[in-house]
């Protein structure tokens, strides 16, 4: 980043840190993509809180900015099944922020499955959840309560913008990929799992270079909407996948499990949006398919008469490259800044929630101020 460009972030978000100033003194712990554009936001968190840890999802980790984060932050490795134990989660707030107020900055649903422990049994305060992410809102939603707020930007309108240009990002690394193998993707028949926005975008972006696409969601609605534009739909998994030599996944909530995958054809490359564990069952996989790594980022899935491409070790196929969306990463990141700052007001009840449309607007008012030209 250009010192010129650094210098306009940091301004930017210390106008948002001045329109959504902090309540009392917090603690946050920071589940974050650790990429190039990342220090300024953790930098803009520890200007309105105290950031006890920095937790980087591990296959989104840019190692210089790694290094740089780590000589300013307490860096903690992130490991879901570690947060699905409760004793241990309530071990490690305890050591990590013990009696203080926290907010937990979520991507993913991390902390889902141990919030009501934390919340009852820790000596501080939980003072609420920021989930920036389509597959954790799905989490803390399903839980029969929430024991403080949650406040999701998952479904915002600012990110609409990110969305729109993270799959256009998932196509791009994908053309890459398979590129890098002597193979292209132009003409094939394509299969997107899920058309939420990422997903729509996926298709759209696949559909603009020259692909076949069918769409298949479990949400008929969703199904009705991809169909109202143009693509094919399949009402199963199994239809979807039959004459797909492509598969991206964009559920966020598992998108194939062990018995999918033999419905893959020959030499079908598979990739996904999210985390693998989030998207694709590989693990079951193990000791049934042979793994055979045909490049860094393509591994070869091999049983008897079958055999199939994944892409990235199935975690999010932009991160290869980085997964740049520009500026419009800044909105998203604001919100989530505005929303902390509201969580440490007490502004709200538990349950579920969404930032107010007039703070929307005033985020999106100082970004035009900023990156408008």
């Amino acid at each position: 980043m250009e010192s010129l460009e650094r210098a306009r972030l940091e301004a930017f978000f210390r106008q948002i840190t001045t329109r959504f100033p902090a309540g009392e003194h917090v603690t946050t712990l920071i589940i974050t993509h650790l990429l190039s554009e990342r220090p300024a936001f953790l930098r803009a968190m520890a200007a309105t809180s105290t950031v006890g840890a920095v937790l980087p999802k591990p296959r989104s980790v840019d190692q210089p900015t790694l290094e740089k984060v780590r000589r300013a932050f307490t860096i903690h490795d992130l490991n879901r099944e570690l947060f699905a134990d409760s004793t241990w989660a309530l071990e490690y707030l305890e050591d990590t922020a013990g009696g203080r107020n926290v907010i937990l900055i979520d991507i993913g649903g991390y902390f889902a499955p141990c919030l009501d422990t934390l919340v009852e049994k820790f000596s501080g305060r939980v003072l609420g959840v920021v989930e920036d992410t389509e597959n954790g809102h799905q989490r803390y939603a399903a839980l029969d309560r929430l024991p403080c707020p949650v406040v999701s930007v998952a479904r915002s309108p600012l990110k609409d913008c990110e969305d729109h240009l993270v799959g256009r990002s998932i196509v791009f690394s994908t053309d890459a990929l398979v590129r890098a193998r002597g193979d292209i993707l132009t003409s094939r028949n394509a299969c997107v799992i899920g058309f939420g926005k990422v997903g729509r975008a996926i298709a759209q972006t696949l559909r603009a270079q020259d692909l076949r696409v069918t769409v298949h969601d479990t949400d008929p609605v969703k199904r009705v909407q991809a169909h109202s534009q143009g693509f094919r739909t399949s009402a199963s998994t199994a239809e979807a996948l039959r004459e797909a030599e492509l598969v991206l996944c964009a559920t966020g909530n598992l998108a194939l499990r062990q018995g999918d995958f033999s419905a893959l054809r020959n030499g079908a490359y598979l990739a996904s949006v999210t985390s693998s564990e989030d998207e694709l069952e590989l693990g079951s996989l193990h000791g049934l398919y042979k793994r055979t790594p045909v490049s860094e980022h393509l591994t070869r899935y091999e049983i008897t008469g079958h055999y199939f491409y994944v892409l990235a070790d199935g975690g999010a196929v932009n991160f290869v490259h980085g997964a740049a969306v520009g500026s419009y990463i800044h909105l998203v990141q604001a919100e989530i800044l505005a929303a902390t700052a509201a969580l440490s007001h007490g502004r709200f009840q538990s349950g579920l929630h969404e930032m107010a449309a007039p703070d929307r607007q005033a985020i999106a008012r100082i970004w035009f101020d900023f990156f408008d030209r």
